[in-house]
């Protein structure tokens, strides 16, 4: 096998990996938000048990990307991005299984449903956020950069139901002491929310990264 092709196989493991990687952390924050929804505590302890498994696999294709590195010893440019943009994107992405498994621990504790002020706000941008990373993923799968740049944008819809949700919840703490614990608690969920929407933001500018050699409007390699 020749230098050039047992790196393109490396690589393309490495992908795939990722993928996984992805399509885990995607369905945690769909299991979170469910979980949240239902008040299904099983659900919850399941997430947070399962975080493990995105850890696993971060690790796993850090030690692939870093042995390929050894290797291979890629010198060309764009095969550098390819592992950078690897090793860059995984971080993201078991993040979003972190925050994932932070939320449902906190769904562990709750002692009330989702105040029906912000239930359907909430549940809208639960939904953008885990599109975002769907999206984010399926840009770096095809190396789409109009799919990764529209994604991008979508974390202004996201930020914009923080400030509202987070702005009701504020009006609840100050009016509703019984139910202050409760409105605390809500408000580090769709913190965890807007941190999953931020994270698949960084995704997408990896992909721009891999794509272009610039990430956030400088040029690296």
């Amino acid at each position: 096998m020749d230098t050039r092709h047992g790196f393109n196989e490396e690589i393309r493991e490495i992908s795939d990996a990722l993928i996984r990687m992805g399509a885990a952390a995607t369905n945690a924050v769909g299991r979170a938000l469910k979980a949240l929804i239902e008040g299904d505590k099983e659900i919850a302890r399941q997430i947070v048990e399962d975080d493990n498994i995105i850890d696993k696999m971060e690790r796993d294709i850090e030690h692939k990307c870093l042995r390929l590195l050894l290797r291979q010893q890629p010198v060309v440019a764009s095969d550098l991005r390819k592992v950078g943009t690897a090793i860059k994107m995984i971080t993201d992405i078991e993040r979003i299984g972190d925050a994932a498994s932070d939320i449902s621990e906190i769904n562990l504790h709750l002692e009330r449903p989702i105040f029906l002020e912000i239930a359907d706000d909430l549940v809208a941008m639960a939904n953008a956020a885990q599109s975002m990373v769907s999206s984010a993923i399926e840009a770096y799968v095809k190396g789409d950069l109009e799919l990764a740049n529209k994604t991008r944008t979508q974390d202004d819809i996201v930020d914009d139901y923080f400030v509202k949700i987070r702005r009701i919840l504020g009006e609840k703490m100050r009016f509703d002491a019984g139910n202050m614990d409760a409105a605390i608690d809500y408000l580090m969920i769709i913190k965890y929310f807007e941190r999953i929407g931020d994270h698949a933001e960084n995704i997408c500018e990896w992909v721009e990264f891999d794509k272009t050699g610039i990430h956030k409007k400088e040029r690296i390699l």
